[in-house]
């Protein structure tokens, strides 16, 4: 499939210098610059990115993204926008942004945090591909206490009911499960699940184990599964 990448961004300017950088980075580039156009071509296109923006005439950004996650719950979706709060920072990521930038921003950052994003994308591509799930096989099942996770199907169950995770809390999830009782520190983490690590941006990681303990964890402010240890970083509970 085509490395595509629909730009939904109403700043000309910001739209153009972005492709051009994408462009040259051999990914095949679509810009709309407002919210409802985006959202369109989106339905009647194949992406494999968003970036979007969120201050957009029409139709704003974070309506975007939840209806696009209504439709399609395998694209990934970068933020890329002015609006700085941690509170906006903590709404993209629960309505289904994969990862979130400010504005301004550094272009070299914006392709490194691309790059690992498709690379997250090829890899579960791939996997599903050299790994048919078969009937009766259990060999793309996990299961972590009352947690049981489906990686062919990138599905999550927690006590037999099935939650909904977006791409980067799944990933995040799948890691821990893999490696029970191993310390990451949240470097670690930006390096092995996001695939990239900027210093400063370690608040990201703090941010998607907050929204995974909301959706995994019967009381995520003592939480059974995802423990965090002072100083060190978090493990999955062994």
């Amino acid at each position: 499939m085509p490395r595509s990448v629909l730009i939904i961004e109403d700043n000309k300017d910001i739209a153009s210098l972005i492709a051009i950088h994408l462009r040259d980075s051999g990914y095949d580039v679509t810009i709309e610059h407002s919210g409802d156009t985006g959202l369109e071509r989106f339905k009647a296109g194949r992406f494999r990115l968003v970036v979007l923006d969120l201050m957009l005439p029409v139709l704003d950004g974070l309506s975007i993204c939840r209806m696009i996650r209504e439709f399609d719950r395998t694209v990934s979706i970068l933020i890329l926008t002015a609006k700085a709060s941690e509170l906006d920072r903590v709404l993209g990521l629960e309505i289904g942004a994969d990862d979130y930038m400010t504005k301004p921003f550094s272009i070299r950052e914006f392709i490194a945090r691309v790059n690992a994003l498709f690379r997250r994308i090829d890899a579960a591509a791939r996997i599903a591909a050299e790994n048919p799930a078969q009937e009766g096989s259990a060999a793309h099942l996990i299961d972590v206490g009352s947690i049981h996770i489906d990686i062919q199907k990138r599905q999550v169950a927690v006590n037999e009911k099935a939650i909904y995770l977006t791409a980067r809390e799944f990933e995040l999830l799948l890691h821990f499960a893999r490696n029970p009782g191993r310390v990451y520190s949240r470097i670690e983490l930006l390096e092995q699940v996001w695939g990239y690590a900027f210093e400063g941006y370690e608040h990201t990681v703090n941010t998607h184990i907050n929204r995974l303990r909301a959706k995994i964890e019967r009381d995520p402010k003592n939480p059974v599964f995802i423990k965090t240890i002072w100083g060190c970083g978090y493990k999955m509970a062994d």
